[in-house]
């Protein structure tokens, strides 16, 4: 099905502007999700990079500290899904979970690292991450019996932190 260029152009102004995902933005226009990832790749290959516009437009349209801001939502709606993945799996073992546990924890402290240099009001909250960090990584060497139970804390208690600090 052809699409008008003023579709496209919405499509494009609805990421780009809005910052939606892919999928709200198959939902919103009603048209498959590889429909809109076609016209991405090849506007891109035409010279219009998607992703450095809307890089732009939240640069330049809401400053440095919104752009962190939206970095640190978009990592933490991930980090936060990915512990409900792990904490619900049935698959996954105490042990490998601790694993996936301290992996996340670490990606958790250098995006806040990360985000503290574009607003350095999370500095607190960037500490607090390294002591998330920091625990995972003790009970992992020295209790690695109590992994379940550090699984049943660290969310609840990092969203605390959160709350707390961010």
């Amino acid at each position: 099905m052809a699409h008008s260029p003023e579709t496209t152009s919405a499509v494009r102004s609805a990421y780009v502007y809005e910052a939606l995902n892919l999928e709200a933005i198959s939902d919103r226009f009603n048209m498959p999700r590889s429909t809109i990832t076609r016209w991405k790749k090849a506007a891109l290959k035409n010279g219009d990079n998607w992703d450095r516009a809307r890089a732009a437009a939240r640069l330049s349209g809401e400053g440095a500290e919104a752009v962190t801001a939206a970095v640190l939502e978009d990592f933490m709606l991930l980090f936060q899904s990915t512990m409900e993945d792990v904490k619900n799996s049935q698959d996954i073992k105490p042990l490998d979970k601790a694993e996936v546990l301290s992996r996340i924890s670490d990606a958790y402290s250098k995006t806040m690292n990360a985000v503290t240099k574009g607003n350095p009001k999370l500095d607190k909250l960037s500490f607090a991450a390294d002591m998330l960090r920091d625990l995972v990584q003790f009970i992992q060497t020295y209790y690695p019996q109590h992994a379940v139970a550090m699984e049943e804390v660290l969310l609840p208690f990092g969203e605390s932190i959160g709350k707390r600090y961010g």
